[in-house]
Formats: C-alpha cells, structure tokens, sequence
C-alpha cells in the first residue's frame, strides 16, 4: 500500500485528507502546532494545553466513525461563556490534562473517531511563529498574523520562538512516504510554520518521495498580498530549501460574486505565472474548485475562506502521480 503524507494544517489539509481517505492508501498527516488564535488560542492561553485546532479537523477529515460523533467534534458554541468554542477543541484539551503524554491523546482521540491513517503533530514542543516585515514590522503569533488583514507590507523573515525540534515520529513519516503534498493552506500560518521546525526541511530534501504542491486558490491579505504562482513558489522553496516536483493549479473558473467577497478583503486569485524558466517540474492544471462555498458558522468570531478545493477532484488528481 502507497504511502502518503500531508503536511500543513486548517481546511487545506482537511480537504485533501476527506478525499484521499476514501482511497487504499497509507495516509498521514503532519499537522502544525502553532495556532494561536479563536478557540484555540483562547484554550492555548487559558489552560496550556496544545493547541488543539489543526489537529481536530485532522481527526475529523480522517475519522470513520458514526455521524455524531462527527458533527460533535464540529460543533461550536453560539452562547454563554463558552460562545466560539469548539467542542472538539475543549475535548482534546480536557484529555491532554488526563493523559499521560500528548501520544496518548492521539491515540485515545484516533480510537473514539475511527480515523483511518495517523495524524502526527509536528512536534510537541510549545512555540510561536514570528514574521518580520519588509516596512521594519515584527508579529508574534499564528492568530496575529492570520487576522493582519490590512497589512500590506511583504513578510521578510519567518521563524519560530523559541526554535522547538520536530517530533521523531515526524521525521519517520516523511522519511517512509511514497508521495508528500504540501498546502493548500496560508503559506505562513499552515505550510512554513511546519517547515521551521528543526528537523522537518532536513527530513524533506532527504526523502525519496515525490512532494506535490497544491497552489492556494486565492492569496491571503497579511502574508501573500499580490503574489502569483511563481511568488509563492519562491517563498516555498526559501523554506522548504528545495523545489517540489509537481505544482497543482486549479482553472476553474470563480463566480464574480465570490471574488467580490475576496477584494472586500484584499484578497485576488492567485496568478498561474508558471513556465519552464521559472520552474523546472511538473504542472498539472485542471478544475479543481469546489461547487459549493463554504458558509461560516455564525458563532465563528475568525474570518473563514468561502472559496475551498473540491476534495474529490484533489485526490483524483494526486493519485495519478503514485
């Protein structure tokens, strides 16, 4: 059975990992440790706990366990103190204060929901990723970053604070997978915040295993303003320390009515600027835009892209390339 590993976190790596699941394959999924923001923020700050996010929809994305148990870990509040809470995210709080070690809530959170495959946190060690501006600006914070929406100064330089080690068991995924896809996800927030983790880039450019870069639909106010294809590649690699082997790009076309969603916020679709002279793999570009747009649950206090992957159509394509 092939072996494949996803590496990123939020709804990208949720997308990718509904689609593929429904495939015989070997699937893992790499997930940051560095968000900071909404209910898990609130629950990082409060408790000390981890943060649970990325990991949730991770679980979820992978779980084969009844319905209910589904849509309780989706769940958020909409009232009383614990409004804009999820409930999936209080869970896996509660549980790391009863278990022994952060792989024990794993394993206990993958037995209750049936996930198919492992979801393995990239490390275990508490950090921030930090981001200085071109204009002289430094951010800590995955939850400052992601809601710096009316930044419109090019981030410089990334890197974690304190500089924490990757988990081991990462290392070994990486190390033993068939196919690594990167993104879709923010650039800053659910890519490179995984690969300025000690360990992980290293464990990147040794692997045998061909890595698939699924370029965002649309660039994120705060951290990717005005970039096209090639100018999130270039970022990717200054990170990653090497090219992937294959990029895809989505040409669906996008209704007016969701661009103009997206310009209300400063965000534009990503220019495919890809040629032979500024990128030597493959580029597979085909209609890989979901039909139906995502309507954000009104509890939710976070700013939520409308416009996702279609996860059928993402694990079609990434299966071609085993």
């Amino acid at each position: 059975m092939k072996k494949i590993t996803v590496l990123g976190g939020g709804t990208g790596t949720y997308v990718v990992l509904s689609g593929l699941k429904s495939y015989p394959v070997d699937l893992s999924a790499i997930v940051t440790m560095m968000d900071s923001g909404g209910s898990t923020g609130k629950l990082r700050d409060q408790l000390g706990v981890l943060p649970p996010g990325d990991l949730r929809q991770c679980l979820i994305a992978l779980s084969e366990a009844s319905l209910l148990w589904r849509k309780l870990f989706l769940y958020r509040f909409e009232k009383g103190d614990l409004a804009g809470h999820n409930f999936g995210n209080i869970f896996l709080s509660a549980l790391e204060k009863v278990s022994h070690d952060y792989n024990e809530v794993i394993k206990t959170a993958s037995y209750i929901l049936n996930v198919k495959g492992k979801v393995v946190p990239v490390t275990f060690k508490k950090a921030h990723l930090v981001v200085d501006y071109e204009n002289g600006k430094t951010l800590k914070g995955e939850g400052n970053i992601d809601t710096n929406e009316q930044e419109t100064s090019k981030i410089k330089t990334a890197f974690l604070e304190p500089e924490i080690e990757a988990n081991p068991e990462a290392i070994t995924t990486i190390a033993n997978s068939d196919l690594v896809v990167v993104g879709p996800g923010d650039l800053y927030t659910s890519i490179i915040s995984v690969l300025l983790v000690k360990g992980i880039k290293e464990a990147l450019t040794k692997t045998k295993a061909k890595i698939i870069y699924v370029l965002n639909l649309m660039t994120k106010s705060g951290q990717t303003n005005d970039y096209s294809a090639s100018n999130h590649l270039l970022d990717l690699k200054k990170y990653l320390r090497r090219g992937p082997d294959i990029v895809l790009i989505n040409n669906g076309r996008v209704p007016s009515s969701i661009i103009s969603w997206y310009h209300a916020h400063n965000e534009t679709e990503v220019i495919n600027d890809l040629k032979k002279e500024n990128f030597s793999g493959r580029i597979f570009i085909d209609d890989l835009i979901q039909g139906n747009f995502y309507l954000k649950n009104k509890a939710d206090k976070l700013t939520r892209s409308i416009l996702r992957h279609d996860s059928k159509k993402l694990a079609k394509t990434i299966l071609k390339f085993i």
